[in-house]
């Protein structure tokens, strides 16, 4: 595992749980930091060198938890040692990095973008629901992410590099909206088309107010709105799914699912596991293991990326 902060509690705990897998190493550049993360999750082996952790031949399979700056490079040198890779979100820098791991990877390679909440209870139910024409035929879809200077949906590092374009590629809206994009695609399919606009309104490097639409193949119609400005008490964190019969609304960070159709209402209630990946890790492992299919591909990866390049730089 080449890790940072995100591995501490939402999926680094999950390697040793899962069935078929266990976690043997983890590596920092801060060396201190990587042996006091191996010694509290009871990890045998630490390391401050990459290049050390993959000549290590037990390890078959590498989690880059890293910032996205580092993504591209760790994960061609994953996969040129012949290891298999699970990649964070998102998963490159931006969109020409991308389609350089794209072209990087060859039919022997596996890797997974960490595009986790896919295998989420609430968000598999949603799924079902779609599949099950509760809400008639789909129409379009809308998300609201509006949040104030004090977020809290947003993890919390010592440095605040997220809003550091060069180490992330972008501010709060790349942190957070590949897990909603791909949701969307995850239900909706194929792109037919995509535009949006941004702009910053704190005077810094990022955008921090995003706005964008898509034109779905199937012809499904969405529009999101992120805003990082709101005042505290107009935070909203929400998507609607309109169909001809009635509608489905939930939090991508709550644990309920909202149906309501003109035969009925109904509350769905979900308990998130402690380890928030382990659903989708339990599924790449089974990957691995060929065992499965790839629970979230690069291409998938890819496409998510293709969206928000161009809902910020139409």
């Amino acid at each position: 595992m080449v890790g940072g902060d995100v591995a501490e509690v939402k999926s680094g705990p999950a390697f040793q749980k899962v069935e078929n897998s266990t976690l043997l190493a983890v590596m920092r550049r801060n060396g201190d930091k990587a042996k006091d993360f191996a010694e509290r999750h009871n990890i045998p082996i630490w390391y401050d060198s990459v290049d050390d952790l993959l000549a290590n031949e037990k390890i078959n399979a590498v989690y880059i938890a890293t910032p996205p700056f580092t993504h591209l490079a760790f994960a061609k040198q994953a996969l040129n040692a012949g290891k298999f890779v699970y990649l964070e979100k998102p998963m490159t820098l931006n969109l020409e990095e991308a389609i350089e791991l794209q072209q990087f990877t060859k039919p022997e390679h596996k890797l997974v973008v960490a595009h986790y909440r896919r295998k989420l209870p609430a968000f598999e139910k949603i799924k079902l629901l779609l599949y099950e024409k509760y809400i008639g035929k789909t129409l379009h879809v809308k998300i609201e992410i509006l949040q104030s200077q004090k977020n809290n949906i947003i993890a919390k590092t010592e440095t605040n590099w997220r809003t550091n374009p060069e180490v992330s590629g972008g501010g709060y809206f790349h942190d957070l909206a590949p897990h909603q994009l791909d949701l969307m695609r995850y239900y909706f399919g194929d792109v037919n088309s995509s535009i949006g606009f941004s702009s910053s309104q704190k005077d810094s490097k990022v955008d921090d107010i995003v706005n964008g639409i898509i034109e779905f193949k199937n012809g499904i119609q969405f529009q999101g709105i992120w805003n990082f400005n709101v005042a505290e008490e107009n935070t909203k964190d929400e998507c609607v799914i309109y169909g001809t019969k009635g509608t489905i609304k939930f939090s991508f960070y709550g644990e309920k699912v909202f149906l309501k159709s003109k035969e009925k209402e109904e509350i769905f209630e979900f308990k998130n596991p402690e380890h928030i990946q382990e659903p989708m890790i339990s599924s790449t492992v089974n990957y691995f293991l060929n065992e499965t299919k790839n629970p979230c591909t690069l291409q998938d990866g890819l496409a998510t990326i293709k969206i928000m390049d161009r809902f910020t730089k139409s």
